[in-house]
């Protein structure tokens, strides 16, 4: 008998179990067996829509579908019903197209694997318990057989293994087992051991034994792998464990489970350690990365986003000439004294070249040592020299693609300046104890705070690597020559000092910028950025309250102070040349800058050869 529209009852005639004959054009149900109504729970099948009755995702029922007029039938587990209740129906779905009552028509039988496996488990105990005491007693008498001939092995086994006939009865359980459970073959033999052990999950849910893989191995003869489940010892705690659970059969009859288990709580614990330290060192490197944004937000602030502070001619030179050369590949020279931003005028112009997107690579001449600059400037491979324990890239093969900023060109020793100059020229870098070659593509951007006319005429640089690195020059202008970027400047590094000291932004008043404008400033804007922080940490009251030195108290260093070997030579020249005019050009004689010196003349006369002075100076 079917349940259906009149004109299509007889296509459901002899059909088997719930079925449907179904207009895929109309969404409509034709006919419906009454095992279909029975399933879906609605006498009313036949003339509804198919679609509201798919519980999974309706793209499934799709791909099926295709399949079926493709092949002219198929079939699906992956396609899901639900009831009128919205109750989920898992089935196993065959569907066979109909063209003889229309194009758009097929037939789906389907099949409650729920209904399915229930009749197969009561099929099976059915069977296990119709064998009555007999077959009882042939499993049990199998096990004991066993123990009894692998007494020896089992005990010496380091994990826990444990039988199970076909009723869940423990039936032997080895010295290992009982020592990770804590309970003794006698609490254990003959009794139901998935409801002494393995009874809830570890979240306190109830673990049906309908659900237990060793109870599937039995019933359903598979091996069970299981790598993360807990098992309940004696005393009510827990033990995460990994087992197998593989069938045993005596002859062709399948009487029940062998379980072999390992307690891996300290594994897993460590585990979560493990996982617990992973996260902690993500969250720190999450953290990290944001102070990081944050610190390199703070270094732009600090750098005015690489804007050069003041309205000075001089300044609007400098930025007009970064303006010219920053979109060219030229090489640059910046000149200028100690703390005037030649690194500051090197960043911008590679910030606004195209090369921007790679890092600029900063080599500082005067914090390499003479010995090591070769290889810092060129790389060297592992065993070149000793120490070299591994391949290491030169600053020149790292700003391949970028920008090579050269501060403090006169600290490179003489010997290196030629191997700078060929590479440079030749485009192309070997690394020490490596003969291949490897070509480079990178600008160049040298500063430097010394006289290079001086330096060449002294020996201790060399014409043509000047030469070659003057292309485009930037003088950066001292501040004592500059007094009107005093007040922009100090502004500007009096509220940097003032967010980073966490303090209120003081007055700054016109004797106070009067008095900055008429210091010498030595130092350059480093020196006035250091007097600004002191102040502001010294001021109270709400104005600003400077302490510098003025010309007249000449700067004195601390007996611990050092200075570099550039540091030194400047101060030389410095000195030599205010006696040459203290003296008037004079050497030798009374008043000569010998005797100013202390020297002897010919002392004199060897080092302005030495230092390269002329009459200009």
């Amino acid at each position: 008998m079917t349940v259906g529209l009149p004109a299509y009852d007889s296509y459901l005639v002899g059909a088997f179990g719930p079925t449907l004959l179904v207009d895929l054009g109309s969404d409509r149900i034709l006919a419906a067996t009454p095992g279909a109504a029975q399933l879906f729970g609605d006498d009313a099948l036949a003339g509804s829509r198919l679609s509201p009755r798919v519980a999974t995702d309706f793209t499934q029922m799709i791909v099926f579908i295709d399949e079926v007029f493709h092949r002219q039938e198929a079939w699906t587990r992956r396609v899901a019903f639900q009831t009128t209740t919205s109750q989920r129906l898992i089935c196993e779905v065959h569907g066979r197209a109909m063209p003889q009552v229309g194009g758009d028509v097929i037939l789906l039988n389907i099949i409650d694997l729920a209904a399915l496996n229930d009749r197969t488990e009561r099929a099976e105990a059915a069977r296990m318990y119709g064998g009555g005491l007999l077959e009882w007693q042939r499993a049990q008498a199998f096990f004991s057989e066993l123990e009894r001939q692998n007494q020896l092995i089992l005990n010496a086994a380091g994990e826990g293994i444990y039988g199970v006939n076909a009723d869940g009865k423990t039936t032997f359980v080895n010295r290992a087992a009982q020592e990770m459970l804590g309970w003794t073959t006698e609490d254990l033999l003959g009794r139901d051991i998935h409801n002494m052990i393995h009874h809830h999950h570890l979240s306190g849910e109830v673990y049906p034994s309908q659900q237990c893989p060793i109870y599937q191995s039995f019933r359903f003869e598979q091996v069970n792998r299981i790598e993360d489940e807990v098992f309940w010892r004696k005393d009510g705690k827990p033990i995460r464990v990994e087992y197998v659970s593989t069938p045993i059969y005596e002859g062709q009859v399948l009487v029940g489970a062998v379980v072999i288990f390992r307690d891996i709580t300290e594994r897993w614990e460590n585990e979560r350690k493990l996982r617990d330290a992973m996260e902690e060192v993500g969250a720190l490197r999450d953290s990290l990365m944001q102070e990081n944004a944050y610190l390199q937000e703070a270094i732009n602030d600090e750098r005015a986003h690489h804007d050069i502070i003041g309205h000075s001619g001089a300044v609007r030179q400098v930025i007009a000439q970064i303006d010219l050369v920053a979109r060219t590949d030229t090489n640059v020279l910046i000149t200028g004294e100690n703390g005037t931003g030649k690194s500051l005028v090197a960043s911008a112009i590679h910030n606004e070249s195209p090369r921007s997107r790679r890092p600029m690579i900063h080599l500082k001449g005067g914090a390499v040592s003479p010995d090591a600059i070769e290889s810092e400037l060129f790389g060297h491979v592992r065993g070149a020299f000793g120490g070299a324990l591994r391949d290491k890239p030169g600053k020149l093969e790292l700003a391949h693609g970028g920008t090579l900023f050269i501060d403090e060109l006169g600290d490179i020793p003489f010997d290196q300046q030629g191997k700078l100059l060929e590479t440079l020229q030749r485009r192309s870098v070997t690394r020490l104890g490596e003969d291949r070659e490897r070509s480079l593509d990178l600008r160049v951007i040298a500063a430097t705070g010394r006289n290079l006319e001086r330096e060449v005429q002294a020996g201790r640089m060399r014409q043509d690597l000047v030469l070659f690195l003057n292309v485009f020059p930037i003088h950066c202008t001292p501040l004592r020559d500059r007094p009107e970027d005093i007040p922009p400047l100090a502004s500007h590094l009096l509220k940097l000092a003032c967010k980073r000291l966490g303090r209120n932004q003081p007055i700054v008043t016109e004797g106070i910028m009067r008095q900055l404008q008429r210091y010498d400033w030595p130092g350059n804007v480093r020196e006035l950025a250091n007097v600004i922080e002191r102040s502001a940490i010294v001021s109270r009251g709400g104005k600003l309250v400077v302490d510098i030195r003025t010309p007249s108290q000449p700067s004195v260093r601390g007996a611990t102070a050092l200075l570099t070997e550039a540091e030194v030579e400047q101060i030389r020249i410095a000195n030599t040349i205010a006696c040459l005019k203290e003296a008037g050009g004079r050497v030798s004689g009374p008043n000569g800058a010998a005797a100013l010196l202390g020297v002897r003349p010919t002392t004199l006369y060897s080092r302005i050869q030495k230092l390269g002075l002329s009459s200009r100076d």
